[in-house]
């Protein structure tokens, strides 16, 4: 299954669905970085150091990186 990083924005009952269905799903508050309003370049950079996809509402942030 895949492994995915959801960032603050991402539903929470869209993270455990995910999870019932066998995915690995790590959550921005799962690893302390709630409320702190961390930059998107450091979300992407987590997620590739993790080898995970990020899931977000907002895709339009994460353009400039293509």
């Amino acid at each position: 299954m895949a492994r995915l990083f959801a960032d603050e924005d991402f539903s929470g009952p869209v993270v455990e669905e995910l999870r019932q269905l066998g995915h690995d799903v790590l959550t921005v508050k799962e690893i302390g970085k709630a409320n702190q309003r961390w930059p998107d370049d450091a979300i992407l950079a987590f997620a590739l150091r993790e080898q995970r996809i990020i899931l977000t509402k907002n895709r339009r942030h994460f353009y400039k990186f293509a």
